[in-house]
Order: structure tokens, then C-alpha cells, then sequence
């Protein structure tokens, strides 16, 4: 008969996480919990008033049929970067959270490029580099598909 302890995996036998993961892992676990938190204040300031919204709750459901383009002219709503001057108004104010949710991975791509130099990583380094230039230039509007 097999002991209970003996089928049990032991510590040193489960997979150990690289120092890039578990930088990378620090960061992303910060960045969502930051952002999550962030999401739900800003939703409760929302639902609840406290700070007036641009578009009014009870206004909000003749947009929802709209296509983008229609809703951007009906509601003269700014697109882009253009929201940041709407911070004080709820509905945009719910655009913080978003943002810190989205960029976490850039920081944590830029976070573990120390951490791989360090190991003589040069290309990991380099890819993680460039993979978090792009995610940052295509939140910039920089690099855009489509229209």
C-alpha cells in the first residue's frame, strides 16, 4: 500500500519561478489590484452621483444603438486622449482604473528587463524592451489599425 505522503509532491519538486517571473508576477498582482480598486471607487462616485457624469444615467440608453462614430457626434463625447480633460466628470473619471488596468503589462515588461540584463539575457531583455515600446505607442495612438 502506497503512504499518503509518499504520493504527495515535496517543495523542491514542484517548478521554481525565475526572478523575471516573479518580478513580472509582483508588478502585475500591484497594478491590478491598484487598478481594481480604482475601478471600483470610481464606479460607486459614479452609480451614486457623487460626481456628475457627462452623459446622465437616464440619457445613457438612446447611445447604446449608436455605432462609435454616430455616438461621438450625438453626445459631442471627446475620443482619444481628449478624455483627460473630462476627469472630473464621472462617467470619464472610470477611465483611470481602465488605463492602470491596460498599462500594468507595459510596466511589468519594462520591470523585468533589469532583472534579465542582469542574467546575461540579452535578447529576452531586448524583446521585452521592444514588446513594451509597442504596447505603449499603441496606447499612445501612435500605432493605429484601422480607420
Amino acid at each position: 500500500m502506497v503512504k499518503e505522503e509518499d504520493m504527495a509532491l515535496k517543495r523542491e519538486d514542484l517548478p521554481q519561478a525565475s526572478p523575471e517571473q516573479l518580478a513580472y508576477a509582483t508588478i502585475l498582482e500591484k497594478g491590478m489590484l491598484l487598478g481594481l480598486i480604482i475601478l471600483l471607487i470610481t464606479l460607486f462616485l459614479y452609480c451614486f452621483q457623487i460626481i456628475s457624469p457627462y452623459i446622465s444615467l437616464n440619457e445613457l440608453p438612446k447611445y447604446w444603438s449608436m455605432d462609435v462614430k454616430t455616438y461621438l457626434e450625438a453626445a459631442k463625447a471627446p475620443h482619444g486622449w481628449h478624455w483627460l480633460s473630462y476627469l472630473n466628470k464621472g462617467d470619464y473619471l472610470n477611465y483611470v482604473g481602465i488605463v492602470i488596468l491596460s498599462g500594468v503589462t507595459a510596466i511589468c515588461f519594462l520591470r523585468i528587463v533589469p532583472v534579465l540584463l542582469k542574467k546575461n539575457d540579452k535578447l529576452y531583455a531586448v524583446l521585452s524592451l521592444i514588446q513594451a515600446i509597442i504596447l505603449i505607442f499603441a496606447a499612445s495612438g501612435v500605432i493605429k489599425v484601422g480607420h
